[in-house]
């Protein structure tokens, strides 16, 4: 039996590892950290997180990604696993620690017997073994060139941007308090997970200005920024209307400050927190691209920040994908090259959990080739299968962009409501559906214990 290669340990490659080594199958992951560093990463962990520390909802039965969480945990995930162990408070999101979540990531891949771990970059595509490509959006220069000299088409590519990080000890706690949006959470420690920050309307005004008016990251000529939706610099946001962030991260609803309980907040500004001993906070939805003079000077414009104190500043970075539709069959392989697999955000899914979900069915596939059958592709009733049928030929190739999972990409439930008022009967029979598929497939394609 031969061994199967993983190019990075990210979360794509991380599970994709777990599943496969589970699976009785001899891995080595090819991390290039901390050789040879990333714009993001700060360490050479594996499984390491270098932009929010949210895995979003973990509602299972009202919410696309949470469901992915079930589906996740159910096929013995170990990115999964390892965020509930590192579990912060965070309302009905599921939020981790991010410094111990990859040590653990990192130690349990280590002390698994079937994996090894080797550093160093690999800069061309291999022509012999089982190899996935799991490198996310910061693949190497190299790398990136050896893809698109093979795949004969340039690289898709837009532009992440990560919101900066304080610490709580610099917040004034006298203008900010802690709530979560609508008291959501079954105990007070998640009904108080997030830190709120009051604007009135003409200190809204005063910031939309100065952050219109900041210092942005030019980029290289020739190069035009295209961003996800889903992770907008908080700027570029502001520059679609002065009113688009009251709608958006800064909406005021859910909220009573303590502190002026008779006034109505015209916007707030929310922070999670970012580390178990809470003295971490991460400005939710402020990802940028303002240059780091800027950001401390518009910042403290923020009631409650003033005299902040930085973890972390915001930032930019290049975020490259291949057009997987045209190019990766509903194995995830390479037609090109079936060797080759590609799994993670680098064939187009977007988010943390999407990236690892896509490295589990690549890992799972990838085993049963080695032991000589076959995984079927999960149904697109559920929501990995919905997410691979999406990137593999559901998705129109010419204008494919990066995709969160979300119930827009399930086949519809027949007999039920159409539009808002059916909504929560529709997602509720969504997910039900799709935990009986999933199981289904489990059993079916005989899941390591």
């Amino acid at each position: 039996m031969d061994t199967l290669h993983i190019i990075g340990g990210g979360m794509a490659g991380s599970e994709a590892a777990w599943q496969a080594a589970n699976a009785g199958v001899q891995v080595v992951i090819h991390e290039m950290r901390p050789d040879v560093g990333t714009f993001a990463h700060q360490t050479g962990l594996l499984g390491e997180m270098v932009c929010s520390n949210s895995f979003r909802s973990d509602d299972s039965e009202q919410n696309a990604v949470g469901l992915l969480h079930w589906e996740m945990r159910a096929a013995n995930g170990l990115i999964m696993a390892t965020a509930d162990k590192h579990k912060l408070p965070a309302g009905g999101a599921l939020a981790v620690d991010r410094d111990p979540f990859a040590q653990s990531v990192t130690d349990a891949l280590m002390a698994h017997p079937n994996v090894t771990v080797e550093y160093g970059e690999i800069t061309e595509l291999p022509s012999k073994g089982q190899w996935i490509i799991a490198t996310g959006p910061l693949t190497s220069g190299a790398l990136a060139q050896a893809i698109a000299a093979e795949t004969g088409a340039e690289a898709l590519a837009f532009f992440d941007a990560i919101a900066p990080i304080i610490y709580f000890d610099s917040i004034n706690m006298d203008a900010a308090w802690m709530q979560s949006r609508y008291d959501k959470g079954e105990t007070e420690e998640e009904r108080t997970a997030y830190l709120n920050c009051p604007m009135s309307k003409d200190q809204y005004e005063a910031f939309i200005d100065a952050l219109l008016a900041a210092d942005k990251t030019e980029f290289r000529e020739g190069e035009t920024a295209g961003y996800f939706d889903g992770c907008l610099p908080i700027e570029v946001m502001a520059e679609r209307g002065r009113e688009t962030l009251r709608f958006g991260p800064m909406k005021p609803v859910g909220l009573t400050n303590p502190h002026q309980p008779d006034v109505k907040a015209h916007a707030v500004v929310q922070l999670r927190r970012d580390n178990k001993l809470g003295t971490l906070y991460n400005m939710v939805g402020f990802q940028t691209k303002m240059k780091y003079g800027a950001q401390t000077d518009v910042f403290k414009m923020i009631p409650g920040l003033e005299d902040a104190s930085f973890a972390r500043l915001g930032g930019i970075h290049r975020n490259s994908f291949i057009n997987s539709p045209t190019l990766l069959d509903d194995q995830m392989r390479l037609r090109s090259r079936p060797n080759i697999r590609f799994a993670g955000q680098i064939t187009g899914v977007e988010g943390y959990v999407e990236s690892a979900a896509m490295g589990l069915l690549a890992g799972r596939m990838a085993a049963a080739e080695l032991l000589g059958g076959t995984a079927p592709t999960p149904p697109n009733t559920t929501a990995m299968g919905a997410l691979i049928t999406h990137i593999t030929g559901g998705a129109d190739a010419k204008t494919f962009q990066p995709m969160n999972v979300n119930f827009g990409l399930f086949p519809p439930v027949e007999g039920l409501k159409s539009g808002r008022r059916g909504r929560k009967d529709r997602y509720k029979a969504y997910t039900d559906r799709a935990k009986v598929d999933w199981q289904a497939w489990l059993d079916s394609a005989k899941s390591p214990a």
